[in-house]
């Protein structure tokens, strides 16, 4: 009896002891977990300040003077005057930056809607930027992307640069293009889109301008921002002529126009033509020379809508 008293007491004694020790060990390994935290917390608002660097770089990257200045004060990369003068000087700047922006859109013609930056590499004097930058010219929607790399200030190049242009002449583009994005030459491509789009515009005003005069004889299949017009009479459904205005763009950059008179007359239509069906091309190309592409074209139109008035052949 004695002795079963004597192993109760132990158990209990040891009961304290063992919770005890479980405490201390729980206590350890919660220090264990909340060091982990504020570690991961720590780690959570570097990243977060890393990222916050990084845009106010994005942001300052394009921009000198007053307005990088600006920026890089508003974004706590560099102290300077009151957050109010800062504010005025930057406020000035916008208006002036739009302002230019106007008038760089009114001589070039080149519209940017969207434009987005992304730094890839910024260690000590180097900077890599990727643009992905959208817009439309005349008409003429584009996207450009490309990394831009600054070694030194004043000191930038362009590479590997991707171009996808929403044209109807995807052919005229493509050489021209492949050419630029070899060469990673920018500049020539929004010189080249400036004229190349100006000719689309052109072709597309004179097809609209000849649908409105001569509705009865001109359509335009694919529409009027496509190469082709179709000349027809109503009387003679058969006979048809097919105006192809399309352009030619050299790998310099050089805009070439294209304008071709295809004629498809059935065998019974041409007892109305004095001349035979197949000149019709080469007087087209003629003209051309003599008189430009509208009123040749117009010239053209006058005939067909006469073909039922005209007198047979002997």
């Amino acid at each position: 009896m004695k002795r079963g008293m004597k192993l109760l007491v132990g158990v209990l004694v040891r009961i304290p002891e063992e919770e005890e020790m479980m405490r201390e060990e729980n206590t350890e390994e919660l220090e264990v977990l909340e060091a982990q935290i504020k570690h991961l917390q720590a780690e959570v608002k570097g990243l977060h300040q890393q990222l916050q660097e990084e845009d106010c770089r994005n942001i300052t990257f394009n921009f000198e003077g007053p307005m990088k200045e600006a920026l890089a004060f508003m974004c706590g990369l560099t102290e300077g005057e009151g957050k109010e003068v800062v504010v005025s000087k930057l406020e000035e700047e916008v208006e002036q930056l739009e302002r230019k922006i106007k008038l760089q859109i009114q001589i070039n013609g080149i519209s940017v809607t969207r434009c987005i930056t992304k730094t890839l590499d910024h260690s000590g004097r180097k900077e890599v930027q990727l643009f992905c930058i959208s817009g439309h010219c005349s008409g003429l929607d584009f996207q450009v992307e490309f990394k831009l790399s600054e070694v030194q200030e004043h000191q930038r190049t362009v590479n590997e640069l991707n171009v996808v242009l929403d044209s109807k002449d995807p052919q005229s583009f493509s050489s021209f293009l492949s050419r630029v994005e070899e060469n990673n030459n920018l500049l020539l491509f929004f010189r080249t889109l400036r004229t190349f789009s100006d000719r689309c515009a052109d072709r597309t005003r004179a097809f609209q301008h000849f649908q409105e005069k001569f509705p009865s004889v001109v359509s335009l299949p694919g529409g009027c921002r496509s190469e082709v017009m179709r000349l027809s009479h109503p009387e003679l459904s058969g006979c048809v002529f097919f105006v192809y205005w399309s352009f030619e763009v050299s790998t310099e950059g050089a805009v070439i126009l294209k304008i071709r008179l295809l004629p498809k007359i059935p065998e019974q239509a041409l007892q109305f033509y004095s001349q035979p069906a197949g000149g019709a091309a080469e007087a087209f190309q003629s003209l051309l020379r003599t008189l430009g592409p509208e009123a040749t074209i117009e010239s053209v139109i006058r005939g067909v809508g006469l073909l039922p008035d005209a007198e047979p052949s002997s």
